[in-house]
């Protein structure tokens, strides 16, 4: 089996509907960043010891690949796996539920990113899902982008941050904040 098509070589890729656009077009850029989001999360599991957790991040995977294919898809509404407000519901419980785990004192202390592995590599995840938010956003600027999509992106982030803070928390590494 060939991965390379050599359609590519000239600065254009295929959309899911087979129209052709430029690889540094926006919403190439957007899924783009999608998939290095979804690659960063990959590499965040493996530092994770919460099972749990564990499998909300490859849960959240599995919908990156449905997020980014309704991106690469011009008419949104076509795509078959849609990004659904019961998906935006899902990320909201799991933020309530881990930001709870942390008493009024934890969640008032300043974080320096990297204080483990794992919720290193989970607040670098955050970085680039800010970034992926920012890059829709400006998409959706020019074109028809669903709301519960940019909704979902813009709470997957405050469930990493959730997510890193629970880590370090659980694992005693909270720092005080400096006066």
């Amino acid at each position: 089996m060939k991965i390379y098509t050599k359609s590519g070589d000239k600065g254009k890729t295929s959309l899911f509907d087979n129209s052709r656009v430029a690889k540094d077009s926006l919403r190439v850029e957007s899924y783009g960043t999608i998939d290095e989001l979804n690659s960063s999360l990959g590499f965040a599991k493996n530092f994770v010891e919460a099972q749990e957790v564990y499998n909300i991040l490859r849960s959240v995977q599995r919908q990156l690949f449905n997020l980014a294919g309704e991106l690469a898809t011009p008419d949104w509404e076509s795509f078959p796996e849609k990004i659904t407000a019961a998906d935006i519901e899902f990320l909201e419980k799991k933020i309530d539920y881990y930001l709870a785990q942390m008493n009024k004192k934890e969640k008032s202390m300043f974080i320096i990113p990297g204080s483990s592995k794992a919720s290193g590599a989970l607040h670098q995840a955050r970085t680039i899902c800010r970034r992926a938010e920012r890059r829709i956003t400006t998409l959706a600027g020019e074109a028809d982008i669903s709301q519960d999509l940019q909704k979902y992106i813009n709470r997957l982030s405050d469930l990493i941050y959730s997510l890193a803070r629970f880590l370090e928390a659980e694992l005693d590494y909270v720092e005080s904040k400096k006066k």
